[in-house]
């Protein structure tokens, strides 16, 4: 199984909650790293989303982790009007 990694950076203007993560985050510039799968059994290349995560600061140069469903996060991001910025 062949497994890629995109790394984004996604703003938030404005608070937002993702499925899965307990509260409201507060609107900010937060890093994505979003896992897909090769899908073999195609004539064409293909990848499907299996994982994603969100690291939200805890303060000064710290952050936690979180992983979350790729289809919450999507939805999070197209609800609050969230901007892709790498």
């Amino acid at each position: 199984m062949t497994v890629r990694t995109h790394t984004r950076d996604v703003t938030f203007h404005r608070p937002f909650s993702i499925k899965g993560l307990d509260g409201v985050l507060p609107p900010g510039t937060y890093t994505v790293e979003t896992e897909e799968e090769l899908l073999e059994q195609l004539s064409f290349t293909a990848y499907r989303r299996v994982a994603a995560s969100i690291r939200v600061p805890t303060g000064g140069n710290s952050y936690q982790v979180f992983r979350v469903d790729p289809t919450d996060l999507a939805l999070a991001e197209e609800q609050e009007g969230a901007e892709r910025v790498r």
